[in-house]
């Protein structure tokens, strides 16, 4: 294995170069556990923690390890490892942290493709497929639906399943599978040596079964499911990265029962991109699209131009998407204010004479 095959190029190289870290050995976080970290080399993996001026001077989330990521590190003990930076990134998946106003949660670093698994006997939800396809876009992310379990529904419903996609969402590629391998030479024809893909999906919906199949082993445990919830009873607890004999790089991840959104303007309006393009003819600039008169896009649901569902799902997650901003900037607020009284205080205290 080379580190092309990781998914390393050449412009980390000459960022490497450029910074002076050519001294210290590189690797991919694969693993990740409470500020512990599994890196993987070409040729071994380590378990490494961070340096601490790299852990105290941290701002935010964005400032630790996250899988996918490529870091600096060097070697203290036999499989013992420092990390002691982080490469630039080229995308992020993120979503809002949950129960934790105004911040973020990264998924997985230095994704080419985001593969949104959905089970189509339980689990689809077009809702849901357009949240996971609009944090695709923010991030700059190739999106492939893949519809799983295909063999547990009928031929038409499948069908049916097939064409509201169609009516809501164009241009992104569907695939589908079962357990039975229907659909994973199609998966197979997409995938890349040295990039990288990481699976999506609520838990229960085959992620790991799929990793599985495209491997041709168990890459991943995974379980049968509960009658009475409906469930896997053994479903992926991390994030873990793992490079298929094909040359795929895997992110398989936790199901997600919450998909907030963060800074998504981007990812909304490249998802959306037909409702939005009726807002060019809105009468007036500031037109919110949801009383005026005038409306381009109020008009064209009316007339069922724009699927109501589509334009509904779109507003909540545009008042979802501000609201995020504004926590974000409250949140910045108190910090800054709390940083201008700690030195306030420590200018206080050199001023007292004893």
């Amino acid at each position: 294995m080379t580190y092309q095959d990781l998914g390393y190029s050449n412009k980390l190289e000459h960022y490497r170069n450029e910074q002076g870290l050519d001294t210290f050995e590189i690797g991919r976080v694969i693993l990740e556990h409470k500020e512990r970290y599994v890196v993987k080399t070409q040729a071994q993996e380590f378990d490494a923690e961070l340096i601490g001026n790299l852990r105290f001077t941290a701002e935010s989330r964005y400032d630790f390890p996250a899988v996918g990521d490529w870091v600096a590190f060097m070697e203290y003990d036999e499989d013992k490892a420092i990390i002691h930076a982080i490469l630039p990134r080229q995308s992020i998946i993120e979503r809002k942290a949950v129960g934790k106003t105004g911040q973020i949660q990264i998924i997985a670093t230095n994704i080419d493709y985001g593969l949104i698994v959905q089970a189509v006997n339980r689990d689809f939800n077009l809702n849901r497929l357009e949240r996971y396809l609009t944090i695709c876009n923010a991030s700059d992310v190739k999106p492939v639906i893949v519809l799983s379990k295909i063999d547990l529904i009928n031929a038409s419903d499948l069908d049916l399943i097939i064409n509201q996609i169609n009516e809501r969402i164009q241009g992104v590629p569907i695939v589908k599978v079962s357990s039975e391998s229907i659909g994973y030479k199609q998966l197979d024809e997409i995938i890349e040596v040295g990039k990288t893909y990481c699976l999506l999906g609520s838990s229960g919906v085959g992620k790991s079964t799929l990793l599985n199949g495209l491997a041709g082993k168990e890459e991943m445990k995974t379980g049968e499911i509960s009658d009475a919830v409906n469930k896997g009873k053994h479903t992926t607890s991390h994030r873990e990265l793992i490079v298929l004999d094909n040359g795929g790089i895997f992110i398989d991840n936790p199901g997600m029962r919450e998909v907030g959104i963060t800074d998504a303007s981007v990812g909304l309006e490249i998802t959306f991109e037909s409702i939005i393009e009726y807002a060019k003819h809105c009468r007036f600039k500031d037109c919110t699209h949801v009383h005026e008169k005038g409306c381009a896009i109020l008009d064209a649901v009316e007339n069922g131009e724009i699927d109501k569902g589509a334009y509904t799902n779109f507003r909540k997650m545009e008042k979802e998407n501000m609201h995020f901003e504004s926590d974000t900037q409250e949140r910045k607020k108190k910090d800054k204010d709390l940083g201008k009284m700690i030195k306030d205080v420590k200018k206080h205290r050199k001023n007292i004479k004893f």
